[in-house]
Formats: structure tokens, C-alpha cells, sequence
């Protein structure tokens, strides 16, 4: 039987495919041979042997690299402790600053709904002005509010959120359902929703969210209103107004101008949907001053910034309109930066002799400054054996170092204090703008306040005022100033008082209407002339008192308002290094890249011959053409510069000048210069570039 004749016997069929052969394809491996070795594969650590090494570190070690490494760890854990208690300091007075406005605006938002409204919606007006960062924080604290009690949440909505209608609607439904329930309850939310499928802008899905979590306020943010488009925020109010009944909406609107103004950009019919109250955050400079005076004035703090410090930091927050977060970061780099790149700063670790002795620190603290101006006082003062046991013995000088170090730090604690005492007079004796911490610690850090005008003028105007005045601030400054006599003067002050309760406040010799004028006739002329009145018994120990303490002050401003540059080891402790913080929060790009291209051999390696020359073939490309602009006018010929930029190859390298090679890098320097902004195409002549930029300026 034949093989079909088989095929019909079984039932099979005659398809040739389906008798065809199976193979199995394996490619072979290249790059290695049949009898060759495997690569032996890298070790790799696993996450436990991580977790056993020690930690980098993150300072380097100074003193030419030989301060050891427990030194290092110590400087970087004082910077770590001490930023961490000076940043608790920061977050508590933000928080006290913002706590006034967020509970007038918690209490808006509770209060208020659309019947309170007449129909309209609930509206908080938020000014800011400069403190543009304070809205976030209210929000943020607002938010937490609502959901811990679950009345509601916060929705902030940004001016890039919104470039349409479709588009900020559906922002709005993810945020307000992921603020609670988070981007996979957002997707839940969509998926497990009964009913037909909802689009993700159609407000059914925020009242569907609404009716299930029970929300009483939902509070719609919208951080930088005034960046809004108008007919998109009048199309948007519109809208929520419609669906006031069913979703509880509560709008708050940040503003950095006015209200007048906002509201003038706005439609009448759109300001007509709104109804509710105008709230304004406190100024960003109050808060800056208040971080500034805790930091410095604290009784707690080991480390004060410097004269220098201070000036750019007010600085630069009055130039750039800086938040608080900002100014706070650029005292922590302050602080970060001392740590890092002080070896004394180990100091204020308060490290074992045994570390100290290990290291060269003896040798940097006997190459100070302030170390010198110490010695030299010794020695007037006959100390020589002292000063010889300073500077020979280590031992010594190791035992001796932590002593000064603290009676210096508590001088700079009396110092800040000091401030603190003037600035509290200041508020009953200063009629005109009042001086704030930061000013007057500027001049005490210079040692210019004991001398100042603002002092004698403060002390004179101190002998003027009446018994009502001078109890409130005896008040004040009992809390700063702690001496028995202070406590004697507001007794004695305290028991006059008593004794005259009916005849008004008392007056003191120095005040005006304590004098007479007197009229003689001499010769058949007037003469005028100013006498003392008769005083009261009263009024004669009201003046005393007012003697006392006058007395108190100046004796107390004396003594503690020094000069901190005279104190040994304030280099430890008084960080006044301008250029790290001035160059790092205030950088000036333009004036390094000027510099660079006219004077290229500033950062460049050359022969002297060469950096003579101002304008030569061996300086870059775009160095030569930036310096052949200098020259030109506004309006530069591009054929000219060409024969002025291939005259300076020319004329160095004679007659091996190439021209292909000369004009590709012109062409490069000149594309160089238009990314930088330097020139551009002008629109007058076609054949002409026109200057954009002009060097210094």
C-alpha cells in the first residue's frame, strides 16, 4: 500500500504540512570560544554590608589635612545640632506670625456659606505683598486644619493650571480627591464610580466625592489670582455659582497688589458673584527682623553672624523682595559655611583636651589675630609669664582656650542684650521712624553704638519723660536687665507714685515746662531769660529717680557695648566672611563672563609676552571677536569685523594664515556671541549686527 492509500486507511490527510519536520533555533554566543573561560562576574556589596561601613564624611579635614577625622565629625555634628534648634526657633515664629490670619480665615470659612452670602460665593481677599510665601504656609496650615477635623480640604489652584476652561476643571476634581485620598484613590475613585462613565472635568464627579466624604467647606485657592486670565476666572465663577447648592464651595483669593486693583481687572459681573472679607498677611520684613533678633539676641546662642553678614543679608532681603524661607537659608549656608571651612569651629563642640591636643590647632590659634591682640594686652598688664606659657606650652594653652572662649561668649550674649535695651527705649524716646534690631546690631557689631548719636539722643529724651512713660519701660526693661538696682528704682518709683495718685503724672527737672521765662527791664530794654521753676518735693525725687537710671543705662551700655573684633577667639564664634554668602545668594554671571572674554588670560595659561598683547591669535576665537566688538559702535559692518578678526591671524602668523580655517572660527565666534545676548541681526541694515549688550552695564 502506498503512502496515500495509508493515509486514507487512517482518516488522515494528505496536507504535506502537516508532516513537516520541527527545529529548534538556539543563536549561538559570540564573543566567546567553546573552550574559553566565563567572565568572572564583579562582586557587588550587598545592602547589609552598606548599612556596616561608616558614613562619608561630610566635611573635609582643614588644617592642611592634618585635623583627624573625629575633629571633622565633631564640626559637622555642632552644625547639625545647632541649626536644628535654630531652625525650630525659625518655624516657631512663622507660625506665630501666620496664626493670627489663619484663625480669622478658619473662622471665615466655618462661618460663612452662600445663605450668609445673599447667594453669592464666599470669598476670602488675601493680600500678601511681598511675602509671597506666606499664602503657601497659610494654605498649608489651613488644609491640615480641615482635614483633621474632616470638614472639608483645600484646593490650590496655580495661573499654569488653568489655560482652559476643560483643563482647570479637571485639575480641580484630581486635587480635591487626591489631597485626601492620593493618586491611587483618584483612580479607584473613577473605576469603582456606579453609573455611566463621567469625564474628568464634569462636576458630578466632585459632587459624587463631596456627598461621599461628607464635606461641609471646600475651599478652592487660588494662589496667584492676579495671573488669571479674566474671562477664564469669570467663566470659572460662574460656573461654581451654578453648582453652589450641591457643592460648598469657598473661594480665597491670594493677591500681591491691591484690592482695589484686582477688582478693577475684573468684570461687574463677574465681581457681582463674590461676597466676602479682606484679610492681609504681615509683611515679609517683620518676620525677617523677628528671625534675625532671635537668632542673635537668644541667651542660648554660641554663634553670632558678623557686621558684614548682617549688611548682605538686609541687603539683599530689601533688593529682592526675599521670603522668609529665603533669608533663612542664607543664614543656614552662614552657618554651614563657618563649620565647614573654620578649624576653630570645633570649638564650639565643646571637645575632650585629648581631641584638641591631636591636632595643629594649637599653632592656628596662635597665628590669630585676636590671639596677638591678647598677648599684647597681657604683657601691659605685667601677665609675661602667662603669655610665655601661651605660647610655649600646648598643654597650656588647650586648658586656657575653653575658659576665654566662654567669658567671650557670654560678653557677645550681654552685647546682643545690650541692643535689646536700647531698642526697647527707643520705642518711648524715638519720635521719628523707629530703629529696628537689625540696625542697631549692625553698629554694635562695629562697636560704633556706645558713641552713637542714636544713644545720646536716646539718654536725653530718657531725662524727659513723665512717671506714666517711665514705669512702663522700667516694666520692659527689668525683663532684660537683671541688677538690684533696677529692682530698688522701680520700687522707689513705685512707692512715689502711691504718694501722689490724684496730681497726675509727674515730670522730672529736665523737662521743658519745668522752666520759666523771666522778663527784666534794663536801661528801657526787655530782657528775656529762662530760669528754672520751683520745683515740687515730688518733682525733685521724680528727678533723682530719673538720675538713677539714666546713670544705670550708661553705665550699662558702657560695659557691655564692646567692639567684638577686640575679643580673643572671636574668629571661633563671629562668623563675618562677606564673599561666600555674597557669591553665592547674589552671583554676577554677566560681569564673570565679560571678564572672561576680555580678559582671557585671567583664567588661561600663558607666556607673559602674550598677555601683553591686547588683542592676539592666541586667545580663543570668541575672546578676539568680543574684544573687536568692544570697539565698534551700535551698528557693527559684519565685512568689517571679518577683515578685522582675519587682520589678527594674519598678522601674527604671516603667510601661513588659512582662510578656511580662520572663517569657520569667526563664524563659530560669532554664533557664540549671539547665544549670549551680545548682538543680534539688525532689522536696518542687513549686512549689519546690532549691539545688545554693553560691557558694565
Amino acid at each position: 500500500m502506498d503512502a496515500d492509500g495509508l493515509n486514507d486507511a487512517l482518516g488522515l490527510s494528505n496536507d504535506k504540512s502537516q508532516n513537516l519536520g520541527a527545529y529548534i533555533y538556539q543563536p549561538p554566543k559570540h564573543g566567546k570560544s567553546a573552550g574559553e573561560r566565563p567572565t568572572k562576574r564583579r562582586k557587588v556589596s550587598s545592602t547589609a554590608d552598606k548599612d556596616e561601613q561608616p558614613d562619608r564624611q561630610h566635611f573635609v579635614p582643614l588644617l592642611n589635612g592634618d585635623e583627624n577625622a573625629e575633629s571633622v565629625q565633631l564640626r559637622y555634628d555642632a552644625y547639625q545640632e545647632l541649626w536644628s534648634k535654630q531652625e525650630h526657633k525659625i518655624q516657631n515664629i512663622l507660625e506665630d506670625v501666620d496664626a493670627g490670619v489663619l484663625t480669622d480665615v478658619l473662622s471665615f470659612v466655618r462661618d460663612t456659606s452662600p445663605q450668609t452670602c445673599d447667594g453669592c460665593i464666599p470669598t476670602a481677599l488675601v493680600t500678601v505683598g511681598s511675602n509671597v510665601s506666606s499664602l503657601s504656609r497659610l494654605l498649608s496650615r489651613l488644609n491640615g486644619q480641615l482635614i483633621s477635623t474632616e470638614e472639608g480640604s483645600v484646593v490650590v489652584l496655580e495661573s499654569g493650571d488653568a489655560p482652559n476652561l476643560k483643563t482647570t476643571l479637571k485639575n480641580i476634581i484630581r486635587a480635591a480627591v487626591t489631597n485626601t485620598d492620593g493618586n491611587d484613590g483618584y483612580q479607584k475613585f473613577l473605576t469603582d464610580r456606579a453609573g455611566p462613565r463621567l469625564l474628568g472635568y464634569d462636576l458630578d464627579l466632585l459632587h459624587d466625592y463631596v456627598q461621599r466624604k461628607g464635606t461641609k467647606k471646600l475651599v478652592l485657592a487660588l494662589r496667584d489670582s492676579e495671573a488669571f486670565d479674566p474671562g477664564l476666572l469669570t467663566d470659572l465663577l460662574s460656573l461654581f455659582k451654578s453648582w453652589l447648592d450641591r457643592i460648598p464651595f469657598t473661594v480665597l483669593l491670594g493677591i500681591s497688589t491691591s484690592v482695589e486693583l484686582f477688582e478693577g481687572r475684573l468684570p461687574r459681573s463677574c465681581v457681582a458673584l463674590l461676597r466676602g472679607k479682606h484679610f492681609e498677611a504681615q509683611e515679609a520684613g517683620n518676620c525677617v527682623d523677628r528671625i534675625y533678633e532671635t537668632l542673635q539676641t537668644d541667651p542660648d546662642t554660641n554663634l553670632w553672624l558678623g557686621r558684614n553678614v548682617t549688611s548682605t543679608l538686609f541687603e539683599n532681603t530689601s533688593d529682592y523682595f526675599q521670603s522668609p524661607e529665603a533669608f533663612s537659608r542664607m543664614v543656614k549656608y552662614a552657618y554651614m559655611s563657618h563649620f565647614f571651612a573654620n578649624p576653630l569651629s570645633v570649638l564650639l563642640a565643646n571637645p575632650d583636651s585629648t581631641v584638641l591636643a591631636q591636632n595643629k590647632l594649637c599653632e592656628a590659634i596662635r597665628n590669630l589675630p585676636s590671639f596677638r591682640m591678647f598677648c599684647e594686652d597681657l604683657v601691659e598688664e605685667g601677665s609675661i609669664k602667662q603669655v610665655r606659657d601661651m605660647l610655649d606650652d600646648d598643654e597650656y594653652l588647650i586648658q586656657e582656650t575653653p575658659k576665654y572662649l566662654d567669658a567671650n561668649q557670654q560678653r557677645m550674649q550681654n552685647m546682643f542684650q545690650a541692643v535689646r535695651v536700647v531698642h526697647t527705649c527707643l520705642q518711648y524716646t524715638q519720635t521719628a521712624k523707629k530703629a529696628n534690631v537689625s540696625d542697631l546690631s549692625i553698629r554694635a557689631l562695629s562697636g560704633e553704638l556706645s558713641e552713637s548719636t542714636i544713644v545720646e539722643e536716646m539718654v536725653a529724651t530718657a531725662k524727659t519723660l513723665d512717671s506714666d512713660k517711665l514705669d512702663e519701660l522700667l516694666v520692659r526693661l527689668r525683663k532684660i536687665i537683671m541688677s538690684p538696682e533696677a529692682d530698688a528704682i522701680q520700687e522707689d518709683l513705685r512707692t512715689l507714685l502711691e504718694t501722689c495718685l490724684d496730681s497726675g503724672p509727674l515730670r522730672s527737672g529736665y523737662n521743658i515746662n519745668s522752666t520759666v521765662t523771666k522778663t527784666t527791664v534794663v536801661q528801657q530794654r526787655i530782657r528775656l531769660s529762662k530760669g528754672q521753676a520751683d520745683l515740687s518735693e515730688q518733682a525733685v525725687e521724680y528727678t533723682n529717680i530719673v538720675d538713677r537710671l539714666v546713670a544705670l543705662l550708661q553705665v550699662h551700655l558702657t560695659e557691655t557695648l564692646i567692639n567684638p573684633q577686640d575679643l580673643f577667639l572671636h574668629e571661633a564664634f563671629l562668623f563675618d566672611l562677606r564673599n561666600p554668602l555674597k557669591e553665592t545668594f547674589a552671583p554676577r554671571p554677566r560681569f564673570a563672563i565679560e571678564r572672561a572674554l576680555a580678559t582671557p588670560f585671567d583664567y588661561l595659561l600663558s607666556s607673559s609676552d602674550v598677555t601683553m598683547t591686547k588683542v592676539s591669535a592666541k586667545q580663543p576665537a570668541t575672546a578676539i571677536l568680543y574684544q573687536l566688538y568692544l570697539d565698534s559702535g551700535a551698528l557693527v559692518n559684519v565685512h568689517d569685523l571679518w577683515q578685522a578678526f582675519y587682520g589678527v591671524f594674519e598678522t601674527e602668523e604671516a603667510g601661513e594664515c588659512d582662510d578656511r580655517v580662520v572663517m569657520s572660527l569667526f563664524y563659530g565666534a560669532l554664533s557664540e556671541l549671539k547665544a549670549f545676548g551680545v548682538i543680534k541681526s539688525s532689522r536696518k541694515k542687513t549686512d549689519h549686527l546690532a549691539k545688545s549688550a554693553w560691557m558694565g552695564l
